[in-house]
């Protein structure tokens, strides 16, 4: 199914509206993007082994492994809109599958790895 870009980001908007205030205040210097498709060097950079249907990457140090300095490059979250779309067939769908992919990339940059997200129900 596919939406209009502009309520995709509306949704992405809403999903980061509804994160509990201290993970909204974590990601203070995160940023959030939304992209079409992942790049040949997303899919490389990826953890997941499924890279044809990869729905978000979080690119950055997570916060458990750094040594104190900020990191010289922006922690940055990135959703896949068409990804998204795909996997989804409503906008229910949509709506909910940006939820759980943000979850899932939030949980990477606090350090959860993906054995640890997939109990939380964010694999």
């Amino acid at each position: 199914m596919r939406i209009a870009r502009t309520e995709f980001l509306k949704l992405v908007h809403h999903a980061l509206a509804q994160l509990p205030p201290r993970f909204q205040e974590a990601l203070d210097s995160v940023d959030i993007v939304v992209e079409d498709w992942p790049t040949p060097q997303d899919k490389e950079g990826s953890d997941d082994e499924n890279t044809d249907h990869l729905l978000g990457l979080y690119v950055g140090i997570p916060l458990v492994e750094r040594d104190g300095g900020e990191p010289l490059i922006p922690d940055k979250i990135v959703l896949f809109r068409r990804s998204i779309e795909i996997a989804s067939s409503s906008r229910e769908e949509i709506a909910r599958e940006i939820r759980v992919t943000l979850l899932h990339e939030v949980g990477h940059y606090l350090g959860l790895g993906e054995e640890e997200l997939e109990l939380l129900g964010y694999g």
